[in-house]
């Protein structure tokens, strides 16, 4: 097993057996549910603003397979403290790691780089985009659920 494919295993056991910010935020800005009929997975996130426009507070809430719980967990920690901009930007670049099979995982993304794996899984990468979907739902105030 390459020390990256272990790496990546590490992570998501870690993050699947004790997410962070598994809980609501209270109160909340913004909102969204997420539901990937595919496999049952489900997510509702949860974040706070302050005044200057930065998550100071996500969390989320649900039930998924180890993939969709881990990114759900990763994605809370990475943007704690960020703007809704940044946020938008990280979206993006994960979104690309995940998807692109030229994209390259940079250090500005931490440990999401190790989520890039579940490229050789095409199933696997709903699993790990729904808590960032659902994201951009309660970013954009979107009522509908997301639907991955």
């Amino acid at each position: 097993m390459t020390e990256l494919r272990a790496l990546y295993q590490e992570v998501i056991l870690d993050h699947n057996k004790h997410p962070r910010n598994f809980h609501a935020v209270d109160p909340h800005s913004h909102q969204a549910n997420g539901y990937n009929p595919l496999c049952g997975d489900k997510v509702h996130v949860q974040l706070r603003t302050n005044g200057d426009g930065c998550i100071e507070a996500i969390g989320f809430q649900g039930e998924g397979c180890a993939i969709s719980t881990a990114s759900a967990s990763i994605m809370t920690e990475s943007l704690k403290g960020h703007s809704i901009e940044q946020a938008r930007a990280i979206s993006e670049r994960f979104h690309r790691l995940v998807t692109d099979d030229n994209a390259q995982a940079d250090a500005s993304l931490g440990k999401l780089g190790v989520l890039a794996g579940v490229r050789a899984y095409p199933m696997r990468v709903k699993c790990a985009t729904l808590a960032w979907h659902t994201l951009q739902a309660a970013l954009n105030d979107e009522d509908e659920v997301v639907a991955e």
